[in-house]
C-alpha cells in the first residue's frame, strides 16, 4: 500500500540532526521527496551521502536571517516544483538564570526558534496552500509552562505556539493544516548544543538520555501526526502531565517545576 506521503515535497530544517535528521530518514523510507537546510554544510554533506540516490535535497542556512530562508525555498520550488509540507524544526535551548545570562543569548535563541518558523512559513505559505499542505512547528514543553533557566527558550518556544495557533486560525477554512508538537525530553543534540549565560554552547546535557524517547521514535510520532492533521501533539507522560498540571493547577504546577529544576537552591537541570 502506497503511503500518503508518496512524492509529497516535504521540508524539513534544521536536518542535520537530531529530531531533524531522524525526520529525513522517515520521510524518505515512505517514499517522500525531502529538502533539508542548516548551517552546518559537512553536516548537511553527510547526511546526502548517507542517503545518495534518493530524492534529498541540502542548502546550507541560517535560519534567523530571512534571505536565506527566502533562498532556500526558491531553492527547493526550482529543484521540486513545490512544497506540500514544511516542518520548522531548526531549533536552540539555552541554561542559564536571567539574572546571569547575557541579552544577546536570549535574543540568539528568539532569532532561530521564533524568527527561523515565522521566515519559513512566510516563504513557503502560497506553495502549501495551494497544496492544501500542512505548516509544522516542532515546539516544547516550554512552549506551554514555563521552566526555569530556560527563559529564553521559554519565550521562543511560547512565541511559536502563539504564531501557529494564529496563522491556524487564520487558515481554518483554507484547508491547510497547521500544527505544533512538543516532543517533551528527547535524546536529541539541542539540550547539548544548548547556549550558556554567554551564548556559548554548553557542550553537555545533565539529563539522563537513556530516559528519553529517541529521535527516530519521535519522529514516527510526528509523522502519525501530520498524516492524521492533528492540531497539536505533545509526547511522553511528563510532558502531557506539565501541560495539564499547569492548565488546571497553576501555582501547584509552579513548585513541582521548581523542584523538578533545583536542588538546594541551584539549578540541576
Amino acid at each position: 500500500m502506497m503511503s500518503v506521503f508518496a512524492n509529497k515535497v516535504v521540508v524539513i530544517t534544521g536536518g542535520s540532526e537530531g529530531i531533524g535528521k531522524a525526520m529525513v530518514q522517515a520521510f524518505l523510507q515512505v517514499g517522500a521527496k525531502v529538502a533539508t537546510c542548516g548551517r552546518n554544510y559537512d553536516k548537511l554533506y553527510q547526511l546526502q551521502s548517507t542517503y545518495s540516490g534518493q530524492p534529498l535535497m541540502i542548502h546550507t542556512a541560517d535560519v534567523s536571517k530571512d534571505q536565506d530562508c527566502e533562498n532556500f525555498i526558491q531553492a527547493v520550488v526550482k529543484n521540486f516544483g513545490t512544497i506540500d509540507i514544511l516542518i520548522n524544526n531548526a531549533g536552540i535551548s539555552m541554561r542559564a538564570m536571567f539574572e546571569e545570562v547575557e541579552l544577546d543569548a536570549i535574543r540568539k535563541v528568539m532569532d532561530v526558534n521564533f524568527w527561523g518558523t515565522v521566515n519559513c512559513s512566510k516563504f513557503a505559505l502560497p506553495y502549501i496552500t495551494k497544496n492544501n499542505g500542512t505548516i509544522v512547528g516542532v515546539s516544547s514543553i516550554a512552549g506551554f509552562r514555563g521552566l526555569p533557566g530556560r527563559t529564553g527558550y521559554s519565550a521562543s518556544k511560547f512565541a511559536v505556539n502563539g504564531f501557529l495557533e494564529s496563522l491556524r486560525t487564520e487558515l481554518l477554512d483554507s484547508g491547510t493544516n497547521v500544527m505544533w508538537v512538543c516532543p517533551g525530553f528527547t535524546a536529541s543534540n539541542i539540550r547539548r548544543a544548548s547556549l550558556n549565560k554567554k551564548g556559548e554552547s554548553h557542550g553537555e546535557t545533565s539529563m539522563d538520555e537513556g530516559k528519553m524517547m529517541s529521535a527516530e521514535d519521535c519522529a514516527q510520532h510526528i509523522m502519525k501526526a501530520i498524516e492524521k492533521r492533528k492540531r497539536t501533539l505533545i509526547l511522553t507522560f511528563t510532558g502531557i502531565r506539565a501541560v495539564w498540571l499547569n492548565k488546571l493547577f497553576p501555582k501547584l504546577a509552579d513548585r513541582f517545576t521548581r523542584n523538578y529544576f533545583f536542588k538546594n537552591g541551584k539549578l540541576i537541570k
